[in-house]
């Protein structure tokens, strides 16, 4: 039986995350994504301390879809080393199950 995750990425630009988000829905990768507000991010790059500007990518997958969400992600995406977290949804609905397979299901 199929179960839903929630996969995430950051990125540091508001339309690059757009396109990502937007892109991956079309792509049947992902049944929903959500592009948080801006936030800072605190990381490591060059042996140095960064802060910048970012953005979270939240997508609605289906386990059977998360690898392939993850290769497209990383071809896309302005970072050699992109954040990918991927969540288990311990529950949901019948329905919303429903939905997130069929939105993924490639024609």
């Amino acid at each position: 039986m199929a179960s839903i995750v929630i996969a995430q990425t950051t990125v540091n630009d508001e339309a690059k995350a757009y396109e990502i988000a937007q892109g991956a829905v079309e792509a049947r990768l992902a049944a929903a994504a959500d592009v948080e507000a801006r936030m800072t991010l605190f990381h490591r790059s060059g042996g140095a301390l960064r802060h910048e500007r970012g953005y979270r990518v939240s997508f609605t997958t289906t386990t059977q879809r998360a690898a392939d969400l993850e290769a497209w992600v990383h071809d896309r995406h302005p970072y050699d080393v992109p954040q990918w977290i991927v969540l288990p949804a311990a529950e949901a609905s019948d329905a919303y199950l429903a939905w997130a397979v069929r939105e993924t299901t490639v024609l």
